[in-house]
């Protein structure tokens, strides 16, 4: 394959695809509604059918994300969690996106148990009991729309339907897609079996550009991107990610100006702090379900990165994204009840105001290192702990 954007799947990792798309997922639902068991070469194969019937032509689909790096590199300590299907269809006009709607709660009604009566259940109904998110984005340049499937565990199947999208990934590592429509054809046959002398031929594209590059950050867990200033929210809830995961930059030399270009977009896109606050806790809400301690190191990476490199805005908007970061670690600190080490206590008096975003105004924060630097004015007030207290 001379494009240097696309590579071959292995037989190890059509092996670990085959498992991805096989494995059952529950959409799990609200109120008394019955939890679905669903494969997701199942979901796809059902709403590609309904899809074609309605008369939208579905160019192919793919599986990006977490996912999809996930299956190149399952050897190499990766995880994924959402699973993200991309059917690429022609939309005309907006219509189609309600018809894509109203198509993919249809399926669902298949996926129901055979004792559930389904006369009375309408879309609507549907939605409501098994709908976590929709999004629909429609302008110039992106035109496409999004359903996620509720998963109490955090292992959502993401569905989006692009007709057009400008910006398809936010760093190297998770600019993976793999198409899938061989496999689908594969699963159609009901005769085949995979063996490793016949598999589909199945193709992966690193929309980065570069797949070998791509998939060399992968492996050795780098940070790298190209014009972050792009991306919606500057990829700077996803760096901060990578980063608390445990990912290095591909170019300390180059790190900084990108960290720049993020924090500028962050604040162009998300100016208000109260909207600030609603996206970061929606990112750990989607992204930390099963990683609840890794939050508070989460957010003072993020805290570390806005106070280093923000050049806009700067002032009291920048103290009050600052304060407002690291009221949320605080939180996370007190829901998770971590205490310090009872023997080496330090009391620091922090003015009510600083609090009045957490609901409450407590008057000290007890903890063995002092608040970050940022949280000021404080004044520690040493004391030591009787042995009957501790």
């Amino acid at each position: 394959m001379s494009d240097i954007r696309f590579s071959y799947l292995t037989w190890d990792q059509v092996i670990t695809l085959h498992q991805v798309l096989n494995e059952v997922i529950p959409i799990h639902g609200r109120g008394n509604f019955p939890t679905l068991e669903v494969k997701p070469k199942d979901i796809i194969h059902v709403v590609t059918g309904q899809l074609i019937e309605q008369g939208i032509i579905v160019k192919d689909t793919r599986l990006n994300g977490s996912t999809a790096s996930y299956i190149l590199a399952k050897h190499n300590d990766m995880s994924h969690k959402d699973l993200d299907v991309m059917f690429g269809i022609e939309l005309p006009s907006d219509q189609e996106f309600q018809l894509v709607k109203d198509v993919v709660l249809g399926c669902l009604l298949s996926f129901l148990p055979k004792d559930v009566k389904k006369e009375n259940i309408t879309l609507k109904i549907l939605k409501e009991a098994y709908v976590q998110k929709m999004v629909k984005v429609c302008d110039k340049d992106d035109h496409w729309s999004l359903i996620s499937l509720s998963n109490n565990t955090g292992k959502n199947i993401e569905l989006a339907f692009v007709n057009s999208l400008r910006r398809q990934f936010e760093f190297s590592v998770d600019s993976f897609q793999i198409v899938l429509d061989p496999m689908l054809d594969f699963y159609s046959d009901k005769s085949g079996k995979l063996t490793k002398e016949l598999y589909p031929v199945v193709v992966a594209e690193s929309k980065y550009g570069d797949f070998q590059e791509a998939m060399t950050h992968l492996k050795h867990k780098l940070i790298s991107t190209r014009k972050p200033e792009e991306i919606r929210g500057g990829g700077l809830l996803k760096y901060s990610n990578l980063l608390v995961h445990n990912f290095k930059p591909a170019c300390e030399a180059e790190i900084k100006t990108l960290e720049r270009y993020m924090c500028s977009r962050f604040f162009i896109d998300f100016p208000d702090v109260a909207e600030q606050q609603k996206r970061i806790e929606s990112y750990l809400y989607n992204h930390f379900r099963g990683e609840e301690k890794s939050k508070y190191d989460y957010l003072m990476i993020l805290h570390g990165v806005v106070n280093e490199s923000t050049v806009f805005p700067m002032g009291d908007k920048r103290r009050q994204t600052l304060n407002m970061i690291t009221l949320m670690a605080l939180k996370v600190l007190g829901e998770q009840n971590i205490l310090p080490n009872a023997g080496e206590v330090t009391c620091f008096y922090l003015p009510s105001p600083y609090f009045a975003a957490w609901g409450g105004s407590p008057t000290y924060y007890v903890t063995s290192v002092p608040p970050p630097t940022l949280f000021q004015p404080y004044h520690p007030l040493h004391f030591h702990v009787p042995d009957s207290m501790a």
